[in-house]
């Protein structure tokens, strides 16, 4: 089994856990109404959630006559007696509470086929009640009502009168369900919520303003590429160089050879590159591509940027002296604009290369 199913099936019984003890300690209150006679031709009918349904109880509606146990107002008695020994018509048994659990009473007015049980509290108690539990009597509606309630019930019964019960589901209680529960719940779900929106703002805002340091780094290590490579060496090969001669020297960026014309930078390392291949390169890694000799510290160019970023150099033209002692000046990667265009343009000493340079800027 493995790490993520352990952690699911102890996720899973701490929820079912959580729910059984929430469940625990919710309870239903009971509807109870009760119709008798006055004695003179009239009914009174009286209306009141009162009652508590028990832990194990049917949470249904029921109704019947009223009837007290013979003898013992408890039931408690294995020889316990009601008026009635059958479910036709429906009756409900109303005994107290005390000398025994609330399973045998429950199940001692179920085996004489009552409809349902109420249990009124002891006496002192006034109207309060208890959430009752009878788990070894179960299937039966179980409600509890307060003492006061209970005694008047059985003060009517006794007296001979027929008192018609109905019991029906009320509403839900329990800690979840309080007031103040829900009050906490409900501000406790805005301070999450809240704090939730902060922190993605927060990280938003972070994530965006690393996106910006980043862009403005990657523009300043560019313009300090194009520094650098305004200062490499440039040459034009011939067919006496010692590159153009073997096949063996070839370009570590496109992998061809070197033929006589070509136009190559040299690197602070001594490394050479076909121009067109290495700049691109050298703009994206700033690094040899062969020994990875940075090109940014070797020249110095990230150190005059941090001594002065407002400062304005002009662009270098360094003249490289190749074998035959003919001058020829480096092509700086990008040019100024200026009052005469035609003075920033570049010369070689080949027309033909002139004229190759010439359709490369159309």
């Amino acid at each position: 089994m493995g790490k993520k199913t352990q952690r699911s099936l102890l996720l899973l019984l701490c929820l079912s856990g959580l729910a059984r003890c929430s469940a625990s300690f919710l309870f239903w209150t009971a509807v109870v109404e009760l119709t008798y006679s006055d004695g003179k031709n009239g009914t009174v009918d009286k209306y009141c959630q009162c009652g508590v349904y028990g832990r194990n109880s049917l949470l249904v509606k029921a109704e019947g006559v009223v009837t007290l146990p013979k003898g013992d107002p408890m039931g408690c008695s294995s020889g316990t007696v009601y008026n009635r020994n059958s479910s036709n018509p429906p009756w409900i048994a109303l005994v107290k509470r005390g000398n025994c659990t609330f399973s045998e009473k429950i199940n001692a007015a179920k085996r004489q086929g009552a409809d349902a049980v109420v249990v009124y509290n002891t006496d002192g108690s006034g109207n309060s009640t208890t959430h009752m539990g009878h788990w070894d009597a179960a299937d039966i509606v179980a409600i509890m009502v307060g003492n006061s309630q209970g005694l008047e019930i059985v003060r009517l019964v006794s007296n001979g009168t027929e008192v018609m019960m109905q019991i029906d589901v009320g509403s839900p209680h329990g800690p979840w369900m309080d007031t103040y529960w829900l009050y906490f719940l409900s501000i406790a779900f805005f301070i999450v919520t809240a704090a939730s929106i902060a922190y993605f703002v927060f990280i938003s805002a972070n994530r965006l303003y690393s996106l910006n340091a980043h862009r403005r780094a990657d523009r300043r290590l560019k313009s300090e590429a194009k520094r650098a490579i305004g200062r490499l060496q440039v040459r034009k090969l011939k067919a006496s160089d010692e590159e153009t001669a073997s096949d063996s020297h070839v370009c570590a960026v496109c992998i061809e050879s070197y033929k006589a014309g070509d136009v190559v930078t040299v690197l602070t390392c001594d490394h050479i590159f076909h121009k067109a291949c290495i700049e691109p390169w050298l703009l994206e890694r700033r690094t040899c591509p062969m020994c990875k000799c940075d090109i940014l510290k070797a020249l110095g160019v990230d150190e005059e940027t941090k001594g002065s970023l407002s400062a304005e150099s002009p662009p270098e033209v360094t003249v490289i002296t190749v074998a035959g002692g003919e001058p020829m000046y480096e092509v700086p990667l990008a040019d100024r604009p200026g009052p005469d265009p035609d003075s920033l343009q570049h010369h070689y000493d080949n027309r033909a290369f002139e004229e190759d340079s010439a359709a490369g800027r159309r």
